[in-house]
């Protein structure tokens, strides 16, 4: 019955018909950037507000740094909503709990433990009722999209972003699961969407992905992809964000593609192997991981044929305003010399506004 109902849930989306749109709009629903600014009058905050009115860009992307208050938050976000009425855009923030949290206590909400400790000290009906309730705070703001839950194994206890943080609900696959469906129910409660995340599995690292390369050839385990298994099988997975982390056997033997921009894990394994066919988001874009080994176009390039949907930049290594459009303009010219590039994009773009009906 729970499967059935889940279907039920999901269903409708892939039922929307696609709005028209030219190529270019549908290039620019791929894109989400950060932003600089945490006031309706700053110059980027106007620049964002211009790239969503012009079809240019698919959403924006919420750092600590944008937070001044609560209110110039909802005043934001109500501009961002307001210039794309027909096609919401993706609001997106990190809100796990813990360390990772962009709403905070400074500006009046209200904080959650990590998810080591809600696993530890609650059972997952109860963890459901606290992320419900973060949930309903993080939605009142007018966010649309939260980056969670992990779906990391905690099976490195020296690792330097998952276990260091708390991140991780367990180093056992089903007890994640329980975990990762109390938080994607209760924020599909309050009409937001999740991303799982940092496939194929970042638990088991030992480097941190925001600095540079992280191999995991020698520490992943298949284990690692079993939430992303079960929950994909249960319906509930609304995009799953693909981590920048290196397997031997996955890179076709180059010595550097990371999963984020390798077919073999993505088009493979994520959607072949795991049966995935709604949105893949990428982890940011501009971690050391990438930036330090791929230059922009080779990026964009790279992730969109490996099967990416959105493509995820935090604009925080080189601040642009116009970055939108750099990725846009490699987007549109590679389209333009690969038909197989633009069947790519309006692949995707199909995906993206199945998903975002639910936001209407």
């Amino acid at each position: 019955m729970l499967r059935f109902l889940h279907a039920l849930f999901v269903l409708p989306l892939l039922a929307q018909p696609v709005a028209a749109a030219t190529l270019e709009e549908m290039a620019g629903q791929m894109i989400i950037v950060g932003f600089e600014g945490d006031e309706p009058a700053d110059a980027g905050i106007k620049a964002v507000v211009s790239d969503l009115e012009d079809g240019r860009l698919g959403g924006v992307m919420y750092l600590k740094k944008n937070v001044s208050s609560l209110q110039t938050v909802r005043d934001m976000n109500a501009l961002f909503r307001a210039a794309s009425p027909d096609l919401p855009p993706f609001i997106t923030l990190d809100q796990e709990g813990g360390a990772v949290e962009r709403l905070t206590r400074e500006v009046g909400f209200a904080e959650i433990p990590n998810a080591k400790k809600i696993a530890a000290n609650n059972t997952p009906e109860q963890a459901e009722a606290i992320y419900a309730r973060m949930a309903e705070g993080v939605a009142e703001q007018g966010f649309s999209v939260n980056f969670g839950p992990v779906a990391d194994l905690n099976t490195n206890p020296d690792n330097q972003i998952i276990a260091r943080f708390g991140r991780a609900y367990s180093a056992d696959p089903m007890v994640v699961i329980d975990y990762n469906m109390a938080f994607v129910r209760a924020h599909r409660a309050a009409g937001l969407v999740t991303a799982l995340k940092h496939f194929p599995g970042h638990g088991s690292s030992t480097a941190d992905s925001h600095e540079g390369f992280v191999d995991i050839t020698r520490s992943w385990s298949p284990d690692e992809l079993e939430p992303y298994r079960v929950l994909i099988a249960e319906n509930m997975v609304d995009m799953v964000m693909v981590g920048h982390l290196y397997h031997a056997d996955f890179a076709g033997g180059d010595g550097e593609t990371p999963s984020s921009l390798s077919p073999r894990w993505i088009d493979g394994v994520l959607r072949g192997e795991l049966g995935f066919d709604g949105v893949v988001i990428s982890d940011d874009l501009e971690m050391g991981a990438i930036r330090d080994h791929f230059l922009l176009d080779e990026t964009v390039v790279n992730a969109v044929n490996a099967g990416m949907d959105v493509l995820l930049f935090s604009n925080t290594a080189d601040y642009r305003p116009g970055l939108a459009r750099e990725v846009l303009d490699i987007l549109m010219s590679e389209a333009g010399a690969d038909p197989a590039f633009a069947a790519r994009i309006e692949e995707s773009y199909r995906r993206i506004v199945a998903l975002k009906a639910r936001l209407q």
